[in-house]
């Protein structure tokens, strides 16, 4: 019997190519998104169930599990990939940017998780992959809310694995670098306050310097097949850094003292 995954945020991006990768190694693919209507790759694949799914709707969690289980019988592997990342001064946030930020990369990670925790139960395993980032291990100017989230995520992750493990599941960690795709046009929020003008000068460097960190970004197919060996190397290993530029950056992050790293950054952008 083949094994399936579940994908959320499977529009694009790393989410799309993570499905593409999977079906291609015989694999059922549940591929799920905010309007599957606008879908045309996936759905011509075959073992792909595309349907709906928005983190930020728990009755459309519950529907696209349902889907899932009914169309393929058992879930193997979740990976909550849906997410995107807001930039800019804390003050030019709105309240509101605030929570959605949280809501979609953490809330939603858990309400997606937390649907299918019983069926994991049920079947005394399964595997949960959380794409974190560089960004949940360091941090760059101005990403208060989005590096908020991510760290999030390695901690929920961490913790979590000690729950799933009693039934016979795992937890794995995906942290990549910079991924080569749509992320800075479709997953990238962006706000400013002119009128906040001791941040100005801070903006603009940072928003000068974002392009050289995507210089040496990853495909998303080599960020999905990180993915793939998570959920198929049968080890007890909960990160993997994806990418080089990831690791050359954890590894930095891991042998330097605060100071030195935070200097390092701030030169980076010319700060």
């Amino acid at each position: 019997m083949n094994k399936t995954i579940f994908i959320t945020g499977a529009s694009s991006g790393l989410g799309k190519g993570t499905a593409k990768l999977f079906q291609s190694k015989g694999w059922n693919v549940v591929a799920t998104m905010r309007k599957p209507e606008n879908e045309i790759e996936l759905t011509a694949l075959s073992n792909v169930l595309v349907t709906k799914l928005d983190v930020l709707d728990v009755d459309s969690i519950k529907i696209a599990v349902a889907e899932g289980v009914k169309k393929f019988g058992k879930i193997d592997v979740l990976l909550n990939n849906a997410g995107y990342g807001a930039y800019g001064p804390l003050e030019a946030f709105s309240r509101e940017s605030i929570v959605r930020q949280f809501n979609t990369n953490v809330i939603g990670l858990l309400d997606v998780t937390k649907a299918l925790l019983p069926h994991f139960r049920q079947n005394k395993n399964g595997i949960i992959i959380n794409v974190s980032s560089i960004g949940g291990k360091l941090t760059f100017p101005l990403g208060a809310l989005y590096h908020g989230t991510k760290f999030a995520v390695e901690g929920i992750s961490e913790a979590l694995n000690y729950e799933v493990e009693e039934f016979g599941g795992k937890v794995k960690i995906i942290e990549p670098g910079a991924i080569n795709t749509d992320f800075a046009s479709r997953s990238f929020e962006f706000s400013n306050d002119p009128a906040l003008v001791e941040y100005q000068p801070l903006v603009g460097k940072v928003m000068a310097g974002i392009p050289v960190l995507y210089q040496n970004a990853s495909s998303a197919a080599a960020i999905a097949s990180v993915i793939y060996k998570a959920a198929t190397d049968g080890s007890n290993q909960i990160r993997y850094t994806a990418g080089e530029d990831a690791r050359q950056l954890i590894a930095n992050r891991r042998q330097l003292d605060d100071e030195v790293f935070i200097a390092g950054v701030k030169a980076q952008f010319g700060l």
